[in-house]
Parts: C-alpha cells; sequence; structure tokens
C-alpha cells in the first residue's frame, strides 16, 4: 500500500518542482473571505482569470512598436468572456490568438498605417526566457453560470504564462480515487467557472499516486498518464511510482520544464471536427519531436543515409493518425522551407481517412491539399507546390520493363508512408523512389514493416520512435484485448499452412492467377475453411453470443473471403430470426415476470440490429458471386447507398447509436479503420504477423460510450479458424518490442475470470473490515430475504462518504469484470455475489443520490435470471432460473412545505438505523436544492452552507446527533427560501432578478423600488415592444447590444438613484445581462 499523502503535501511538493526544476514564480491568492480583492492577483472583478497587469505587461514588452491603446483594445478582446458560444468554440478561438497573436491595426510614429499581429506568448527559441511563468494557488473565482452550485470556485493551481492561465491542476489525498478530481471537481469548475478554461490548454488530474492528462473536452476515458519524461523507451516501475507517489513529478520534468509547455501549446493542441480538442498523448509528444529531431538532420547524414527518415512505429489504436498531423503542423510551423507532403497509403479508405484528418484539423485546407487520380496529376500537383498531396502507391503503377520517369527533383518533399505493409518492399515503391529521387521519406506504422529482422532500414532508416500494443495497454491508451475459442471443434488444426496461403487470402480481389492458385494447390485448405456445416456451427454460436455479452458494442465478422462473407451473412440472418422467434416462445411460456422482461429486452435490442456485408468492388461481381449460388447486388447498394443525413456505411457503422451493429467483411477495414465501440472479433480465416497484429487492434479502441450502463473495459477476439496458434509470435515481434515481456497483452479470456474472483474476494474483504458481514449472509440460500441485515449493512456505508464510495469502487470493478466475463461466466455460479454488491450499492444510492429503488431491483433481478447453465448436449440453448428476493429500504416522497419538523427528530431519535435516516434527508435535500438553484442562479451561498455540512462531518467535526440536527435546521431555512417569493409578492423569476438588484442595507422605500424595477425588466424583456430577445439574439454583436441597452434603460429608469453610484449601477447592469446571456446560450428559462 501506498503511504498516505495529503492534498496540502502533493502541493507543497509540485510547486517545489515547479519553482525550483522548472523556473515558475509562485503565487498564494488564499484569502478568508472569497469576495475580497486583495489577493495579489491585481483583478478588479472576481470572475476574471486573467492576470491584467502581467498580461499587459508581457504584451507590451513582446510588441514594442505596438501604442498601448492598441494594446488595451486587443487584450479586451482576449478577456472576452464568449458566453454566446460553446465552451470548446470560445476555447478554439483563444487558441488561435494564442498561438498566432490577436491582428490589430495602428498608425506608426511616422502615421504610416501598420497591421500585425499582437504576440501574447513568445515562441521563438528564447521563449523560455522572454515569458512570465507563475504557479498560482487558491485562487477564488466567481462563479458565472446561473445554475451554479456554488458561489465561488478554487482550483488548487494554475499555471500561467504571462498572465494567462494554461494549466488546471486539481489535487486530492493521495487514498481518494482519482476518478472523483475529473467527476467531482473538474465538471462541476467547467459548468460554474466556465470562464476559466477558454484559454486552457491542458488539465490535470493528481492524487501522487496517480496522475491524468486530458484536454477540456475529454471524457475521463480519455485521460491519460505521463510518466516517460525524455524517451517512449524508458522503463516505467509503474508500482514503485504508485508506492512512492511521484507520479506528478514525473509529468511535471516531463512536461513543465518552460520550453517544453510552450511546445506542447503551440504544437500539440488540435481541434478535430471544431468541436473535439484533442492533445498530445505522453508517446505522441515524445515521439513526434524524435521523428522532428531525425528530420532536422536530414541534410547532415552520410550519402548513403541520406533521405532516409526512419520509421515510426506506434502501435494501432494508440494515435497513429494524429501524431502525423502534429509531425506536419510542426514542420510548417517551425522549419522554414516551401515543404511538400506526399501521403501514400495502399487503400481508397485509409487514403479519404488521412486526407479528412488534416481538412478536420485546420491543417491544411482543401485549396492546399490534392488527391490525384493518376501519376500525371500527381506529376502537376508537385509542380504547383500543393503542401499536401494524398495518393495510393498503385498510381506509381507503369509498365512492365519501362523506366519510371521523374515525377520531381525537387529535395523539399516529404514521403509518409501509411500502413504500407507488403507493397513498400515491391515495385511499385521503386517506381515511387525512380519518380521523386530526392525526397525524403518516413513510414508510419503501427506494425514493424518486416518483423524483428529490422529490414526496413535499407528503404527507411533506423526507428526514430517506438510505442508498442503492451506500453499502449498498459498506458491505458487502448484496452487490453482478451481472446477465446469457443467452438473447439471446429478449429483447423494444420500446423502447415503455408506463408503464401497466408498472403492470397490477404487481399481481397485476386487476379487469375492467385485465383486459379488458391482453387487447385489450396483446395483441401479452402474445402476445409469454407465447408457448410462448419460455417453454419459457427453463425449458431455467433447468433448465441452477440446478444448475451456484457458490452454490447459492435462487432466484426472476418471470413476468408468476400464469398464466405456473403455466405456467413446469409446464415447468422436465418439464425437471427429463428432465436428472435425461439425468445418470443419462451416469453409467451413463462409465468415469471422477471424473465419475461429481461427477454423482451433481448429480443428488442436483436430486433434493432442491422448487419451488413463491406467487401471491396470488382468488375465482373454479380457473375462470380452468381456462379456460387450467391447474390452481391443487395450487399453491393447497401454498401453504396446514403442514410437520410447523408451519410455512408462507415459513418453509419462508426456512429455508436446507428443501429448497423455487425459487418461480415474478410479484408476491408481491418486496417486503419477506427470505430471505437467496436468491442467483438469473430476470427475465421488465416492470419500472421502484422495482418493478424492489426486485425485484432480493431477491438483495442478505448470508447467513452456506455451501453445499457456498461462500459467498454477490454475487446474481445473470438477464434474460429485457431488463429492464436500463431499469436505468440505475432505479439513477440509487433506488440512487446524489442525487449519483449513475461506477459503477453492478448490473453486468454479464463485471466478475466481469475481477475473476477480476486475483485469478488477484495470487496468482501472491504466489507468486513468495516463491521459488514455480506460473506456470511452469501453463505445462506436466502440472501435477498434477509431485509434486516440489508438495512444494516446500507447504515454502516452510509457512516461516511469516504467508506461508501470506497464500497463503490469495489462493486464499480466487480460489476465491469462480471459484464466483461459474459456471457461464458453465467453458467459460473457468480450472480449472487454480484447482485449482493450491487443490491447493497444500489439502496444506498436510492437513498443518498434519490436513485429509483425500482431500477435498482430491476438490476439485481436480471443478474440472478440470466445465470446460465450451459447444457453440454446443445450448446446453443439456455437453462434459466428465476430470481425470489426482497426490496428494502425505499427513498421517502418529501413535501418541503409540510415537513413537521419536530416529528422528523421524533423519528430519528426512535430510529434503529440513523445513518440511513441522516441519508434520506440528505438525499432529499440535495435534490430540492438543485431545483431551488435552477429556479435562482443567487441561492448558491445555501448550496456551500448545505456542502460545508456535510464536510464538516466527515471532517469529523460533529456527531451523528449534531449532523442529523443540522441538517433538519437547514431543511426549515430552506423551506423559509423556497416561500420567500410569496411573501415578497414575486413570481420566482421576479424574485431572481431582485436578488440580483438588491444591494445591502436598504430602506423599505427602496426595496419597493427595486421589486417594482424587477418587475418592469423582466415585463421589458419578455412582453414589451420592439422585442430584444428574438430568435437567437446572444449570437450576434448587434442583437446582445440591443438586450444590453433595454437593461440598461429600465434599470436607470426604476432603480432608486441614492445608493446606486455609476460603478454600482454598471455592475449591477453587468450582472443582470449576462445572467440573461447565459440563460439564452444554454437555451434556459424565459431568455430564449
Amino acid at each position: 500500500m501506498p503511504n498516505f499523502i495529503t492534498e496540502d503535501q502533493i502541493e507543497q511538493a509540485l510547486l517545489q518542482r515547479l519553482q525550483h526544476v522548472c523556473g515558475f514564480d509562485v503565487l498564494e491568492c488564499y484569502t478568508a473571505d472569497p469576495a475580497d480583492l486583495n489577493d495579489g492577483s491585481g483583478r478588479l472583478d472576481k470572475r476574471d482569470v486573467l492576470l491584467p497587469e502581467r498580461l499587459r505587461e508581457a504584451a507590451i514588452r513582446l510588441n514594442p512598436h505596438v501604442p498601448e491603446a492598441t494594446v488595451d483594445t486587443a487584450l479586451a478582446q482576449l478577456a472576452y468572456r464568449r458566453q454566446s458560444i460553446s465552451l470548446v468554440a470560445a476555447n478554439r478561438e483563444v487558441d488561435n490568438l494564442l498561438r498566432n497573436g490577436i491582428p490589430v491595426r495602428f498608425d506608426d510614429a511616422q502615421g504610416h498605417p501598420q497591421q500585425q499581429q499582437l504576440r501574447l506568448i513568445d515562441f521563438g527559441p528564447d521563449g523560455a526566457k522572454t515569458n512570465k511563468f507563475l504557479a498560482v494557488t487558491q485562487l477564488w473565482i466567481k462563479c458565472t453560470s446561473p445554475t451554479a452550485l456554488a458561489d465561488y470556485r478554487r482550483p488548487d493551481v494554475l499555471l500561467y504564462v504571462n498572465g494567462i492561465p494554461l494549466v488546471f491542476v486539481e489535487l486530492k489525498n493521495s487514498n481518494v480515487k482519482l476518478k472523483t478530481a475529473y467527476t467531482d471537481n473538474l465538471t462541476n469548475y467547467k459548468h460554474d467557472i466556465p470562464q476559466l478554461f477558454i484559454t486552457n490548454a491542458l488539465c490535470v488530474l493528481s492524487n501522487a499516486v496517480e496522475t491524468r492528462v486530458g484536454s477540456l473536452t475529454g471524457q475521463w476515458e480519455h485521460f491519460f498518464g505521463w510518466l516517460r519524461v525524455n524517451d517512449e523507451k524508458e522503463k516505467v516501475d509503474r508500482a514503485a511510482i504508485a508506492d512512492g507517489g511521484t507520479s506528478l513529478e514525473r509529468l511535471v520534468e516531463g512536461l513543465f520544464l518552460r520550453h517544453r509547455l510552450l511546445d506542447y501549446v503551440e504544437n500539440f493542441v488540435l481541434f478535430h471536427r471544431e468541436t473535439n480538442k484533442i492533445i498530445a498523448q505522453n508517446h505522441q509528444f515524445i515521439g513526434v519531436n524524435h521523428a522532428l529531431a531525425q528530420f532536422e538532420e536530414r541534410n547532415a547524414k552520410p550519402a548513403g543515409q541520406r533521405g532516409k527518415l526512419g520509421v515510426f512505429w506506434h502501435t494501432q489504436g494508440s494515435g497513429k493518425s494524429f501524431s502525423m498531423v502534429f509531425y506536419v503542423r510542426k514542420i510548417f510551423r517551425k522549419l522554414t522551407g516551401n515543404f511538400t507532403f506526399v501521403v501514400v497509403t495502399d487503400r481508397d479508405d485509409l487514403d479519404g481517412q488521412i486526407y479528412r484528418n488534416f481538412l478536420n484539423t485546420g491543417t491544411v485546407k482543401a485549396a492546399d491539399a490534392a488527391q490525384p487520380t493518376n501519376s500525371e496529376e500527381l506529376r502537376k500537383f508537385l509542380g504547383q507546390n500543393k503542401r499536401l498531396v494524398f495518393t495510393l502507391i498503385q498510381k506509381f503503377r507503369y509498365a512492365k520493363g519501362a523506366k519510371y520517369p521523374v515525377l520531381s527533383e525537387r529535395d523539399d518533399i516529404v514521403v509518409i508512408v501509411d500502413e504500407a505493409h507488403r507493397t513498400q518492399y515491391k515495385s511499385l515503391a521503386e517506381n515511387m523512389r525512380a519518380g521523386l529521387p530526392n525526397a525524403s521519406y518516413l513510414a508510419f506504422t503501427g506494425t514493424p514493416l518486416l518483423g524483428r529482422d529490422r529490414k526496413t532500414n535499407e528503404w527507411f532508416g533506423d526507428y526514430v520512435s517506438g510505442y508498442t500494443f503492451q506500453q499502449s495497454m498498459e498506458d491505458g491508451a487502448t484496452v487490453p484485448l482478451f481472446y477465446q475459442k469457443r467452438v473447439p471443434e471446429m478449429l483447423v488444426q494444420n500446423e502447415d499452412l503455408s506463408e503464401e496461403f497466408c498472403q492470397i487470402v490477404e487481399e481481397e480481389n485476386l487476379d487469375e492467377a492467385q485465383q486459379e492458385k488458391l482453387e487447385k494447390r489450396f483446395a483441401t485448405e479452402m474445402q476445409v475453411i469454407t465447408r457448410d456445416d462448419r460455417l453454419e456451427t459457427i453463425a449458431k454460436d455467433i447468433v448465441f453470443h452477440f446478444p448475451r455479452r456484457g458490452y454490447l458494442g459492435k462487432g466484426m465478422v472476418v471470413s476468408v473471403d468476400k464469398f464466405t462473407a456473403v455466405k456467413m451473412y446469409d446464415k447468422v440472418q436465418h439464425y437471427w430470426k429463428a432465436e428472435i422467434k425461439a425468445l418470443l416462445g419462451r416469453i409467451a411460456q413463462t409465468a415469471n415476470e422477471v424473465e419475461k422482461q429481461r427477454l423482451k429486452k433481448t429480443v428488442d435490442w436483436m430486433r434493432r440490429v442491422e448487419m451488413a456485408v463491406v467487401v471491396s468492388e470488382e468488375a465482373g461481381e454479380e457473375e462470380k458471386f452468381a456462379n456460387r449460388k450467391l447474390n452481391i447486388k443487395p450487399h453491393r447498394d447497401r454498401m453504396a447507398r446514403l442514410d437520410a443525413q447523408g451519410h455512408d456505411i462507415e459513418y453509419n457503422f462508426k456512429d455508436e447509436g446507428d443501429p448497423l451493429q455487425l459487418v461480415f467483411v474478410c479484408a476491408m477495414w481491418l486496417t486503419g479503420f477506427d470505430a471505437p465501440t467496436v468491442s467483438t472479433l469473430y476470427l475465421d480465416k488465416p492470419m500472421k504477423d502484422h495482418t493478424l497484429m492489426q486485425t485484432i487492434a480493431r477491438a483495442n479502441r478505448v470508447s467513452p460510450y456506455a451501453i445499457g450502463g456498461v462500459e467498454k473495459k477490454n475487446g474481445e477476439i473470438v477464434d474460429y479458424y485457431n488463429v492464436f496458434r500463431n499469436m505468440k509470435k505475432a505479439l513477440k515481434d509487433y506488440a512487446q518490442g524489442e525487449e519483449g515481456l513475461d506477459e503477453p497483452p492478448v490473453r486468454d479470456k479464463d485471466a478475466l475470470f481469475t481477475l473476477l474472483d480476486e475483485a469478488v474476494e477484495q470487496a468482501l474483504a472491504y466489507c468486513s473490515a468495516i463491521g459488514i458481514g455480506l460473506r456470511d449472509v452469501l453463505a445462506t440460500e436466502d440472501v435477498f430475504s434477509k431485509v434486516g441485515m440489508f438495512n444494516g449493512f446500507a447504515d454502516v456505508l452510509l457512516r461516511s462518504d469516504e467508506s461508501r464510495r470506497s464500497f463503490y469502487v469495489y462493486e464499480n470493478t466487480v460489476s465491469a469484470l462480471y459484464e466483461a466475463c459474459k456471457p461464458e461466466v453465467l453458467g459460473r455460479n457468480k450472480a449472487r455475489v454480484v447482485a449482493a454488491l450491487a443490491y447493497l450499492r444500489g439502496v444506498t444510492e436510492a437513498l443518498v443520490e434519490q436513485q429509483d429503488i425500482d431500477k435498482v431491483a430491476q438490476r439485481v433481478a436480471d443478474l440472478l435470471d440470466e445465470s446460465v447453465v450451459v447444457n453440454n448436449a446443445d450448446g446453443f440453448k439456455a437453462k434459466e432460473f428465476a430470481a425470489q428476493y426482497q426490496i428494502i429500504k425505499r427513498g421517502r416522497t418529501w413535501d418541503l412545505s409540510r415537513i413537521d419538523f419536530d416529528k422528523l427528530r421524533e423519528d430519528f431519535g426512535a430510529a434503529i438505523y440513523k445513518n440511513i435516516e441522516i441519508a434520506d434527508l440528505r438525499g432529499f435535500i440535495a435534490h430540492k436544492l438543485e431545483l431551488m438553484l435552477a429556479q435562482n442562479s443567487t441561492r448558491s451561498p445555501f448550496a456551500q452552507r448545505f456542502q460545508a455540512i456535510i464536510d464538516k462531518y466527515n471532517a469529523g467535526g460533529s456527531s451523528t446527533e449534531q449532523y442529523f440536527e443540522d441538517l433538519v435546521q437547514y431543511s426549515q431555512d430552506l423551506a423559509t427560501e423556497a416561500e420567500r417569493h410569496m411573501r415578497e409578492g414575486l413570481t420566482e423569476d421576479e424574485l431572481e432578478i431582485f436578488d440580483l438588484l438588491c444591494k445591502d442595507a436598504m430602506t423599505q422605500a427602496e426595496t419597493q423600488k427595486v421589486k417594482l424595477a424587477a418587475k418592469a425588466l423582466l415585463h421589458r424583456l419578455k412582453e414589451e415592444q420592439p422585442k430584444v430577445l428574438v430568435q437567437d439574439w446572444y449570437k450576434t454583436d448587434q442583437t446582445r447590444r440591443r438586450v444590453r441597452s433595454a437593461v440598461a434603460e429600465v434599470l436607470n429608469r426604476e432603480l432608486p438613484e441614492e445608493g446606486f453610484d455609476r460603478a454600482q449601477f454598471q455592475s449591477t447592469c453587468d450582472n443582470v445581462f449576462h445572467l440573461v446571456l447565459d440563460y439564452a446560450a444554454q437555451g434556459k428559462k424565459w431568455a430564449v
């Protein structure tokens, strides 16, 4: 167990390292009163996050020829909070200003008009010295969201460059699960103080044991570690790092040295399709910079090595395509030269995907990119100095024996070869090099091109970066993969299949010679693989397995050739319909309501599922398929069809919500195809080496998309062919790097059952340690009828938030592993313990979080009911049993206005399970408070007070009885607040504006005037002509100015003159306008 490290200790260690290792200054801004402006930041408004004095000083220093008045105008543009657009759009807009400067116009000393970019940050070679780096701690920031849950927020640490906050750091005690920093802190901060994230480059979460980095749009699953400082090959001892609590130190040294932070902000931040912010992971940052160093030294290499930029080997699923974008962008931005990049692939779909990546990240404009249709067009584009050319290696085809012509003798052409595993070593590659004799060549690949013998040196030079399958999985950049042989009697046992056979079946469109060889020389092998009874058995198994998995992600069936892919589609469709019919029969027959509901759910899902064949097109294909009594036309029509939104089949399959769930392929979509929700591959095709590694990687993508409440934790490979006899060698060559590892990165699914057993044991041990005897109850037959015991268990869990949340972590782990083990686990007698843990969690959630207990009950029922006992005589039929149990504690239904608080106290005194009573009351308060804050944003002090009561109890500052009394008193005050609008003679909306307009110590007459002002303002905005709250008014400056003017006009007329000086009046107008603007931008209430 790692030593306990407090949040304060982590913060102090971080600041020490930032100061003494990285050269940051440190500023602590804590004040006892959050509203106190004397915090050392120099801000004039607590809503601001920029440090104005530091920002202005840097802008003037970096732009000495720009008049100070022009600087001030430009900085006002940076400071604008941009509520009318989404947070990511605002961040993207400001990212451009930070990287490229703010465009300004002014007259120079001679009166000549000038225009230039006002630099905010110096990204030049001396930037580490010319910029000012500052770590700010405990900075109070006033919330600007109308539905904020607090008045102020105080981030732990913010990293500033020239007065601009670029890095957000949230810290937790080492015994707190790091995910809470994301779910409880970062998520709330983005909601409550969005202005902090407009300039944000990256977010850091750490509890010292673990540290993760992510972007403001990143889901938790896409936050990543940063454990390597200088090289991807650095040995990482994760256990030692966790024990020593040094994960944050490694991030600081790897990323926050001043020159590295500037490099990262300038060159390693992307916006994909304008809505998704992508930042480089550890291996991408190091790898791209290593590759760039090779590029800069290209002309200094000896003659035999010139033009060889090396091999960039990053495993599939680790973001290799974006690494390519980072590489090209940095060269364009940082190096002088008229470079043209020629990106070469060997497949149309890969070519289109890479082309779109460059366009969708703004790396190149459509006018500066090209996709030539032939070598003549390629020659033309190279002569036009296009910045990026995307082409297939097949475009270098030429008459056999003829000398390939020179396309360009330019020496500033960089050829990037992506995933061309085979074609790089044949005549087409030789033609390419003859056509571009002075170009430089760099290979990007997810698998080493020719295994461990490193023959790629002949073409490209040495490896410039290496990031293996194993490293990617350990870092969480990809999910682990597990395999199983589900129908052993169907496995092909021939150990002597030649390399030539595997190569032939890799190709999708065979020429006549290949087809003849396949039909004659390998006739026996093909007959075994495509035997009809064998395909029937596999189809039945797919129909049994696919709907019964835990994570119902998308799937791919990989067949030996196009004809077999169509056959498999037909057979699976046949048995799919038969399975639905059989399930409907069972639904009609069963008297068990739980079983009936579960089966209906399965049938509904199966009816929604769509399937498709995806194979490449070739001339005369309809006749070829017809000769085998198959019809390709409906499949070709589906592949060509666009849906109602104009999306093609590839888009549909990548769309996690689209009903296209299962595709049948033989070669297409097996390389360079990224669909994160693919979780299952059914392999029935001979594969070896890089092809096998490329294929299985389709299931290893990280996906934040939960399906039915189940998250993707791993990918599954179902092996029907016996492919995995080749896996050990493939993993050694392609997945584990030069050193190799004892533990393979793709494991037998049996390992998951071991992990599940260990997780269950840890969960039960934790329960025992805190006084919950769940193990004893599980030893009895009637687990779920022991209502009193479960009440007692819940009461123990509810003693503190820490014990409850720790239990949730254990239960999460067990639940996730149980889902990953489906469907095989259903026959292994694990359901009772998983259900008991889920039941106990559900009971506490129903109290604390006001969750629906009926959903908990249904979840437990499903867990018990779906437990399957497989009949060995018929592997595809299941026997089910019913679950009988009793629902325990339900959360009460409350009406705040009618609570008898004295009776509430009396009931608590007599209660056996006092923690349950407290949790019930607390859950009700939290729900009611959320509703009241949505009605009136000025009630945030109530939220702060509520949290303070909880924190005091969790810290041991109050007894159970005092805690309950504090909550009761709070409830009484909340009830008084809920009725205040009636006492004031106002509607809820009028009360909110009234609260914004109020100032301290008003007379009765002033109070009445302020009420009338609130009524008048709301009436003007909602009812009066000319209408100012027109459709989408918040999106343009002109309409925003009209609303602001209307607010000022009404308040100037209606507010009492006494007590509202000019500054206070302006501040009041700003507060009201920003409330209206925020509501409009969020589509809420009357402001739309």
